[in-house]
């Protein structure tokens, strides 16, 4: 879960911890970082997927450099799923840019892993 801006981190580890719990892999980023960082980080850890949140308004600009880095790193099949206050109206742009989820910070974390593991299954056989 990589976090690219400076805000509250405990949604953030409430989300990973509940990840794990559901038996993801999960690796926590620092609170803050670079898309490159991230970028690097989920490369290095050879991850299936980045959860990206605490955007602090910045996702339209964010995410296309997350998906930058992850295409200079020969990685463009890492998806990309947004955990953040994102306005329904910039919905389509994320998705336009790539990225595979949105959720709310709200939203329950079971369905959110079942939503994953299903994304995840589906992408793998295609």
């Amino acid at each position: 879960m990589g976090s690219m801006d400076q805000k509250d981190d405990h949604h953030r580890m409430i989300a990973a911890t509940g990840f794990a719990d559901l038996g993801f892999d999960v690796d926590v980023g620092p609170i803050v970082q670079t898309p490159e960082q991230v970028a690097r980080q989920a490369v290095d850890a050879d991850v299936h997927a980045i959860g990206a949140r605490n955007l602090c308004s910045k996702h339209l600009t964010l995410i296309p450099e997350l998906f930058k880095e992850l295409a200079k790193l020969e990685r463009p099949d890492i998806l990309v799923l947004v955990a953040d206050n994102i306005p329904p109206k910039d919905y389509d742009e994320l998705y336009r840019q790539g990225v595979t989820a949105i959720f709310s910070p709200r939203s329950d974390i079971g369905e959110c892993a079942i939503k994953v593991s299903k994304l995840m299954l589906f992408i793998r056989k295609n």
